[in-house]
């Protein structure tokens, strides 16, 4: 049986996990965000774990988030058509997006250990769910799902990704806001390409899609209309 897994990979503000969504949407599958995993271990760090490292979580021991993860739990539930993380039964969707989430994720998500139970905690979900499933991250087409059917990677310019993000939080995109925003997401880009576990990079057969000047309706199209092609019937 073809595996129904559509891969979106990219850059943080890439317009992934939008992206994604509304292509899960359009195709009457379930959407899954990787990131928001993360995020919730995160969020768990940080509550229960949070004195460690002088409370900047440079201390945290990965075999005790993953621990922490296995105890609580943190799950994935579907709701509707999104699966959101939830920590010891509680919906942290809102949580998780948090700024003090926000700064310490990129840390905990570079830990070997915590990206081999993100991983499998997906898989799981994915296998459980056969009507197919949108993921999306940064790894999923290299490294979660390998063998999914469709691929793709989307990227832009920092300096437009900053215009986004800053556009999403309500903040006017003038030009000191995005050079300080593009700075800080070049910077992100840059540990996420060379972090030594699970690199950034296209999978070699991801469709490649820059939406750099594309909206979001048209990139939504383009991944429906290659989803409809690679998985008829």
């Amino acid at each position: 049986m073809t595996l129904r897994v559509i891969a979106i990979d990219g850059p943080a503000a890439s317009g992934k996990s939008s992206t994604g969504a509304l292509v899960a949407e359009r195709l009457g599958w379930a959407h899954l965000d990787s990131g928001a995993l993360y995020r919730a271990m995160t969020l768990a760090a940080l509550d229960n774990l949070g004195d460690e490292g002088g409370g900047k979580g440079e201390g945290w021991n990965p075999q005790r988030i993953v621990a922490l993860a296995q105890e609580l739990p943190i799950t994935l539930a579907l709701v509707g058509r999104e699966f959101v993380p939830t920590v010891a039964g509680v919906d942290v969707e809102e949580a998780v997006r948090s700024e003090r989430v926000t700064t310490r994720v990129s840390a905990v998500a570079a830990l070997p250990e915590v990206r081999a139970w993100v991983n499998a905690e997906q898989q799981r979900v994915v296998r459980q769910h056969p009507a197919g499933v949108v993921v999306d991250g940064r790894d999923i087409g290299t490294v979660v799902f390998p063998d999914a059917p469709l691929k793709v990677f989307l990227t832009a310019t920092p300096e437009e990704r900053a215009r986004r993000r800053l556009t999403q939080r309500g903040q006017a995109p003038d030009a000191e806001r995005v050079r300080r925003e593009s700075q800080a997401l070049a910077a992100r880009d840059d540990a996420d390409r060379e972090r030594p576990v699970a690199p950034l990079k296209p999978a070699a057969d991801a469709v490649l899609l820059d939406t750099t000047h594309v909206s979001l309706e048209e990139q939504v199209a383009r991944v429906v209309a290659l989803a409809r092609a690679r998985f008829r019937g």
